[in-house]
């Protein structure tokens, strides 16, 4: 027997499918990244590619938005809703966020977050991929 609950997820929208996956995504893959501190610590910058459905539509549908609250450690059945949009407007006046709340990082107007309106991954049509980097280099990636 299912419930209700596992077919409904609260979240963000307007489009929830394209908000609380990719939302949980980034708040998944900041929670393994702070698993390592002095790693972690070292991060000063992410950058996220979104696929198909998500790089198409992603813009109107809040995917980036919802990307972001991600980052910054929130969760899309947790979050004040009142505190989004501030949140918000800070990250893109500062260009910086909060990675999981806590370590404040670079994160640009212009590519952090990439759509690809005609790229899809062989796994799933709708995906993202999530990077961290020290300097230049790559020390973590996540589909």
């Amino acid at each position: 027997m299912i419930s209700v609950f596992d077919m409904f997820s609260i979240g963000i929208g307007p489009s929830s499918s394209h908000t609380v996956g990719p939302m949980r995504a980034a708040a998944d893959f900041v929670k393994t990244l702070s698993n390592d501190k002095a790693q972690f610590n070292a991060i000063d910058k992410v950058t996220v590619e979104l696929f198909g459905s998500l790089g198409q539509t992603g813009v109107g549908h809040g995917t980036g938005k919802a990307v972001i609250l991600g980052l910054c450690g929130e969760l899309p059945d947790l979050i004040d809703v009142d505190k989004i949009d501030p949140l918000l407007e800070e990250v893109h006046t500062t260009q910086r966020l909060a990675l999981n709340g806590s370590h404040a990082i670079s994160f640009p107007n212009k590519n952090a977050i990439v759509f690809h309106r005609r790229k899809t991954l062989p796994k799933h049509a709708n995906a993202l991929t999530l990077y961290a980097y020290c300097g230049e280099q790559i020390v973590a990636e996540q589909t």
